[in-house]
């Protein structure tokens, strides 16, 4: 029998995304997609049988922290994948702590996906924790080597740059394909422009050497660039960070 999945996203592609990749599937059926909190909770009042919920948190009229108070509160034991960008702490915790079964961030390769719902959909009981913080620690490094450089994360570029340094650093074949493979992939994810990814990148970079611990560039792109002459490309700034974060995460 296969896992009946209820996906829950804002993104239209993200959507359009899962609906398309289990399209098919001899184990998982997406049996409906919902755009935000709000239709979810109205799923949910519907009783609409489902057995995984693929649940992002920030949306619309109620956002995914709203649908799963809700599920607590009427004592609906509905497994959840959260999937989603936003990585803060506190958050993690909080929504842990009602129940969810597993907490992926985005980016994430399908086949991944794949096998998260098939483990949490198979798992016996409502209550059994498979919930897992998907590299959490790298997550983080990330997050505060790009700080420690200067990128605000209130603009475009320092998302695309992020999810940029977690692809590659998870499959280095993108090294070779900044351009032509990783940039459409950003494009689709976010749902913009592949010219928009790398005009938003680049700024980003710019504002880093306005804004950025020299030192910290010394260490990371001084034997790479000149970093009193010139910014590192697009490619440089993604591919020098991902090698960094390789080698540092060995050490931990």
């Amino acid at each position: 029998m296969k896992i009946k999945v209820l996906a829950v996203d804002d993104n239209k592609t993200q959507r359009s995304l899962i609906e398309k990749y289990f399209n098919g599937s001899e184990k998982i059926e997406v049996i409906k997609t919902l755009e935000n909190g709000l239709e979810a909770i109205k799923a949910l009042e519907s009783n609409l049988e489902f057995d995984v919920m693929l649940l992002d948190l920030v949306m619309p009229y109620k956002d995914g922290k709203e649908v799963l108070y809700y599920m607590n509160e009427h004592n609906i034991n509905k497994k959840v994948i959260v999937l989603t960008s936003f990585n803060e702490e506190e958050t993690i915790r909080e929504v842990s702590e009602l129940g969810i079964k597993y907490y992926a961030l985005k980016p994430f390769e399908m086949k991944s996906l794949e096998k998260i719902i098939i483990d949490v959909g198979i798992s016996k009981k409502s209550s059994e924790k498979l919930i897992e913080i998907q590299d959490k620690d790298l997550q983080i490094e990330v997050t505060k080597i790009l700080h420690a450089l200067g990128i605000p994360s209130n603009i475009k570029g320092y998302q695309y740059i992020r999810s940029a340094i977690l692809m590659v650093y998870d499959n280095p074949s993108f090294i070779g394909g900044i351009t032509k493979e990783l940039y459409p992939d950003l494009s689709i994810r976010y749902n913009t422009s592949i010219q928009r990814v790398e005009r938003s990148i680049r700024h980003a970079i710019e504002v880093s050497w306005l804004r950025g611990d020299i030192d910290l560039m010394e260490e990371i792109f001084g034997h790479s660039v000149d970093i009193d002459r010139s910014k590192p490309t697009n490619s440089e700034f993604i591919v020098t960070i991902a090698d960094k974060l390789r080698l540092d995460m060995i050490n931990i």
